[in-house]
């Protein structure tokens, strides 16, 4: 029992190959009780993939993965774990031609639906209305009141705020935020870094079907180093973009900005003796960190095309997902 309240999810080695295409290559981590986990990767790289493997759509060609407690390879046992799993799917299969309404009755019959009015006052989706009216948003919601509303110990999501309006996409920021202090586990899958930093306690990186990090999301930012812009004379921006430590110096008008590697306090002090106006020292944007473990556009088209691949086959298993959680 401490296995699954401790680490409601614990992947150990799980591989996926679809032919010669790996779409998940030897992933191994943990999510602790309680915790907001962020599956990072661009498009392509596997983060679908792995999160059907976990709720047991897909199988793994070798290497497992216990979801509260329940081994994948173990049908029986899986199919009961998921009774207090949340899942929110990429694709939404709903029902075209049925109402919301209809579609919460039929997912609250099979796993309960006791939070079904609180969470329909924040996200708000038209449930009297057919699904084939609505729009991207307003699926979105749907899926999230319907993953949400029997109260789960555990939330699988892939992309979750796609098609939301940044208000909405706010509002599920700070739920995530209240989910994780009321003690429910967070798994989520996204592309999208800023929502990231705001309510992620961890996160790992995909890369081409493989973990490439697996961090806090503070230490992260920290390893990264700090962002800095200075305002500076020409003959001290050209001796400042010189020094140990500094990253990708790019000049503009009145100065020069960088990703700052080394001690903050001996930048400081070398900057003193500069011809320097002011200095702004602040976090990377997280795309930045991000960008870090791609190298360049062209690495990240290349594990799209890796990962992508598998993610095209399985597109086939879209529409079996919104009714298999």
């Amino acid at each position: 029992m401490s296995d699954e309240t401790d680490q409601p999810l614990v992947v150990e080695g799980l591989t996926k190959e679809f032919g010669r295409v790996v779409a998940n290559d030897d992933v191994s981590f943990a999510v602790d009780g309680g915790e907001v986990f962020g599956f990072l990767g661009p498009n392509g790289a596997g983060k679908s993939t792995t999160i059907r493997l976990l709720l047991g759509l897909l199988k793994p060609t070798s290497g497992t993965a216990r979801v509260l407690g329940a081994d994948i390879h173990d049908e029986a046992a899986l199919t009961e774990a998921k009774r207090r799993i949340g899942y929110l799917p990429a694709h939404l299969g709903f029902d075209e031609e049925a109402t919301g309404e209809a579609v919460l009755d039929y997912h609250g019959e099979m796993k309960g639906d006791r939070r079904r009015e609180e969470l329909l006052e924040l996200f708000t989706p038209p449930i009297e209305r057919p699904v084939r009216e609505y729009s991207t948003g307003n699926k979105r919601m749907l899926g999230l009141v319907q993953a949400f509303m029997h109260d789960p110990d555990l939330v699988i999501m892939d992309e979750p705020t796609g098609g939301l309006d940044p208000l909405k996409q706010e509002a599920f920021n700070e739920f995530v935020r209240e989910e994780r202090d009321r003690g429910t586990t967070v798994f989520f899958s996204s592309h999208v870094l800023s929502e990231v930093r705001r309510v992620c306690d961890r996160v790992g990186i995909l890369r081409a079907g493989s973990l490439v990090e697996l961090e806090n999301v503070e230490a992260l930012l920290h390893r990264s180093g700090k962002h800095v812009r200075v305002h500076a004379s020409d003959a001290a921006v050209a001796a400042i973009a010189d020094l140990d430590g500094v990253v990708d110096p790019e000049r503009f008008t009145e100065g020069v900005q960088f990703i700052y590697a080394g001690d903050v306090n001996a930048l400081l002090r070398e900057l003193a003796t500069h011809d320097v106006r002011d200095v702004e020292i602040g976090e990377p944007p997280i795309e930045d960190v991000f960008a870090h473990y791609y190298g360049s556009e062209e690495a990240a088209d290349e594990s799209e095309g890796n990962g992508g691949g598998a993610e095209a086959r399985n597109e086939s298993d879209a529409a079996e997902e919104g009714s298999n959680a």
